[in-house]
């Protein structure tokens, strides 16, 4: 496994814990992290020993306090454009992933942060977790997707809101308007976290990513979501882990899923 500054990378029977490590910055997302976090996905992708991942931030302060504000303050019009453009990709890659990506979110999740969380397919949050998107108090609007993101998880008059006051929100507030699926203590974060994953890597790999395809084209202007859906139930079809599936039930046994 590749070695990171700013990462940690940990493999616990399948499940990959990827940890963002600049506790002095309180995890803040800089352009070397950005790339980090675009190297470790790639590998993702390829690593069949890799069933689903796990990211958060060291540390109990923060998941990823924002993005890095010295490097942010060089920015002119024209290399504004690749730094959110980039961004954008990698994070894409996060939420494209065929394999489950859940955020522990401990701590701050601000900005770039939040933006990073809501590209996981899943979040579960600490008490102590905060959330938002205080770019505007920049001067800038949400760079990395957060504002087409978290219009999507809370709807329209709430992200306006957020984004617009960049004002902060509790962990038991960012659950009531869906932006996260669960609180819990801090101790239980990860137990949680572990759990849910538990439960999702048990089941069908190739299901799996394609109900990732068919949420997400639901949000693609250039997919249709119903025939993505209708394509997907036609590959699970022809997958050996649906013959193993459809035979587990019939036989009342538990299926054994290979990802075929």
């Amino acid at each position: 496994m590749a070695q990171y500054n700013n990462l940690l990378l940990e493999n616990k029977e399948g499940i990959l814990f990827i940890t963002i490590n600049r506790p002095s910055k309180m995890n803040a997302l800089n352009i070397e992290t950005v790339k980090e976090i675009n190297a470790a996905m790639q590998d993702v992708y390829d690593d069949t020993d890799v069933r689903g991942i796990i990211l958060t931030g060291s540390g109990e302060k923060a998941f990823v306090a924002g993005a890095d504000i010295a490097e942010i303050a060089e920015l002119n019009e024209v290399n504004g454009r690749r730094f959110s453009e980039r961004g954008q990709e990698v994070f894409a890659m996060i939420e494209e992933c065929p394999k489950p990506v859940i955020a522990a979110v401990n701590g701050f999740a601000l900005g770039g942060g939040c933006e990073l969380s809501m590209a996981c397919h899943i979040r579960v949050a600490s008490e102590n977790a905060r959330f938002g998107q205080p770019e505007v108090n920049l001067g800038l609007v949400p760079g990395y997707g957060g504002t087409q993101r978290l219009t999507q998880l809370v709807g329209k008059g709430k992200a306006m809101e957020l984004m617009m006051t960049g004002d902060l929100i509790s962990a038991a507030e960012a659950k009531e308007i869906g932006l996260v699926n669960h609180v819990t203590s801090a101790e239980d974060l990860m137990p949680k976290c572990l759990e849910i994953m538990r439960k999702i890597v048990a089941k069908a790999p190739i299901a799996v990513g394609m109900i990732v395809d068919c949420v997400n084209a639901w949000y693609d202007k250039e997919e249709h979501g119903y025939q993505t859906e209708a394509n997907s139930f036609s590959r699970c079809c022809g997958s050996e882990d649906f013959k193993e599936g459809t035979s587990a039930f019939l036989e009342k046994r538990k299926p054994e899923f290979k990802g075929e």
